[in-house]
């Protein structure tokens, strides 16, 4: 049974940074690429940012790229979201998940497992 485990969420003023951490256990972590994605109120779950199971390979949504870096260190097997310069439209719930695939993808139907979510708020 796969676990994830997301922590580091919290209230920020626009411009500040955050980093989020999820922590995995359950399989081999470092077979797998592992994503970002999030949801804020009255919308869709939406893609944020990818990361191969080397962490050679990442992709990331227009809207954060050059602010967020995705990173992952498989021996503590975690994987990190570095966020900075945050906005207001940032808001939102984060989650992250693990691919059945060792490639970066951005369809959520890719991935099986997902943690729990860590609230984002950023404040104009």
């Amino acid at each position: 049974q796969v676990q994830l485990v997301e922590s580091g969420g919290g209230l920020v003023q626009a411009g500040e940074s955050l980093t989020l951490s999820c922590a995995a256990s359950g399989r081999t972590f470092s077979n797998y690429a592992m994503g970002w994605f999030r949801q804020a109120p009255g919308k869709e779950r939406e893609f944020v940012a990818a990361i191969s199971w080397t962490g050679g390979g990442t992709r990331y949504v227009d809207l954060v790229k050059g602010r967020f870096t995705i990173s992952r260190a498989n021996a503590a097997i975690t994987v990190y979201l570095q966020m900075n310069s945050l906005k207001p439209e940032d808001t939102a719930v984060y989650y992250c998940a693990e691919s059945r695939y060792g490639y970066p993808d951005l369809d959520p139907g890719a991935y099986d497992y997902w943690g729990q979510g860590t609230q984002v708020t950023v404040s104009s």
